[in-house]
């Protein structure tokens, strides 16, 4: 073989070209704990951005002036600085204006009399708790609401005029205290005598009263007996409950247990 030919075998043929990778290279895993870490740190930064807005906050208030509020609608409520000389103090208000000093005194003497040419029915003056709790149909049960009412004392006047007609009047009064014992009563009183069968009225207001209310009922038959008519008023007067109860075998008129009740509330 000549040189020539040597030279033309050696140029045709090649090296073998490399292999290239054919499979697909594994993704690419981000870790969570950097994203956790991120989170948290923006949390904290929340929360140092918060607490240093509010220190802020305060501290611009506090090197403000402070801002004078408004006068009073009523500037002159101040008390002298000093006590009046002697000689000068105001006097204390009559009985006749101080309606406590009424109601802290003798209550009996706040009853009204009994009308001329009637006679007494038994109860004139102080009245025990009991024998009050035992008017009520349920006894038991009345003696203990009216405990729980901090009753205090019961001042009552009872007379007969003629030979069936009756009449009561009650003063009950109860302890200062957070519960309006007089109100209470006379609302549970008013609403008794609404819901009786008797009685589809719900009352006629007393004048001079804010509650008081007086109610008059139809009569009521019972074979055997005689015709009876009632009439009640019910007033509560600060810590007073007035109650007045008219029983007749005739018509009893609603002037006259409006009047009574007036009367009554008038020497409160």
């Amino acid at each position: 073989m000549s040189i020539e030919e040597s030279i033309q075998n050696t140029d045709t043929t090649s090296p073998p070209e490399p292999e290239t990778a054919t499979e697909p290279a594994p993704p690419v895993q981000r870790p969570r704990r950097r994203i956790l870490r991120t989170v948290g740190l923006i949390a904290v930064a929340a929360v140092i951005g918060l607490v240093g807005g509010t220190a802020v906050g305060y501290g611009i208030q506090a090197d403000r002036e402070p801002t004078a509020l408004p006068p009073l609608n009523q500037p002159g409520l101040a008390y002298p600085s000093k006590p009046l000389p002697k000689g000068q103090e105001p006097e204390p208000p009559s009985a006749k204006d101080d309606h406590q000093a009424k109601a802290q005194g003798d209550l009996r003497k706040l009853l009204v009399p009994m009308p001329a040419g009637a006679r007494s029915a038994g109860e004139d003056g102080w009245q025990s708790l009991d024998a009050y709790a035992d008017s009520y149909t349920r006894p038991e049960s009345a003696l203990e609401d009216e405990l729980d009412s901090g009753i205090r004392r019961i001042a009552s006047r009872a007379w007969l005029v003629g030979e069936y007609k009756r009449v009561e009047v009650d003063l009950v009064q109860y302890r200062p205290g957070s519960t309006l014992g007089a109100v209470d009563h006379v609302m549970q009183q008013q609403r008794i005598a609404t819901r009786e069968d008797k009685s589809a009225s719900l009352g006629q207001p007393v004048k001079g009263s804010s509650d008081g209310r007086y109610f008059v009922y139809p009569v009521r038959r019972e074979a055997g007996y005689l015709d009876m008519y009632e009439a009640r008023a019910f007033i509560a007067r600060g810590d007073i409950a007035i109650t007045i109860l008219m029983s007749d075998t005739h018509k009893i008129a609603e002037s006259e247990i409006r009047s009574l009740a007036e009367r009554q509330l008038g020497r409160l």
